[in-house]
């Protein structure tokens, strides 16, 4: 065991694996997307969602009948997104779905909440892990969210702003954090501060 106070190791990021493997897609689709999603889909204009469908639709997305989908959208895989009808998705939303990112119907997702899919190794060698998100239907993830890989939330519950999610919300709950705290140590025995609440300001 490390002596308090001791400096943490450093993973060496030259060495960390790539995360080509989550692509799900040729390079070429790839980067034809990244060009239609800043021409059409991430675009601060006012352009229709019905536009925005389209786009997303032809590169792989499923989107139900009547979804609005606002300006500064972000999409990372649109071959692993799906939306169900009548949803909402705000404005500068990002989706980073390195995995299946399942929204359902009636669900809203509103202003500068980030959704992703992908975490990484950070006690080992940094390598990509993925695994998949669901919104059930008529649920709300308020604004300025953030939604972790492995995540489900239930049927009709509201998530508070500012809350990071990561596990099952149940359904019809209004769910959100306290102020947060440090929840451990990154490397076990390096001698970062023990568990607890931060100085108040």
């Amino acid at each position: 065991m490390a002596e308090q106070g001791a400096r943490p190791p450093v993973i060496d990021l030259s060495a960390a694996p790539g995360a080509g493997e989550a692509w799900g897609a040729p390079a070429w689709k790839v980067y034809l997307w990244g060009l239609a999603e800043v021409l059409l889909v991430s675009n601060p204009l006012q352009i229709s969602s019905r536009v925005r469908r389209v786009v997303l639709v032809a590169f792989g997305a499923t989107i139900g009948e009547g979804v609005l989908l606002r300006p500064r959208l972000r999409v990372r895989f649109p071959w692993k997104l799906t939306v169900g009808d009548r949803s909402w998705i705000g404005e500068d939303v990002w989706l980073h779905n390195q995995d299946q990112l399942t929204i359902g119907a009636d669900v809203v997702v509103s202003q500068g909440t980030f959704l992703t899919t992908g975490s990484h190794a950070h006690r080992r060698d940094m390598a990509l892990i993925t695994a998949p998100v669901v919104i059930e239907d008529g649920a709300w993830v308020t604004a300025r969210c953030v939604v972790l890989g492995g995540t489900r939330i239930g049927r009709s519950a509201v998530v508070s702003p500012g809350t990071v999610v990561s596990g099952n919300v149940p359904a019809g709950v209004v769910f959100g954090q306290p102020r947060g705290t440090v929840l451990g140590q990154r490397f076990p025995g390096a001698g970062t501060p023990a568990a607890g609440p931060p100085p108040a300001p």
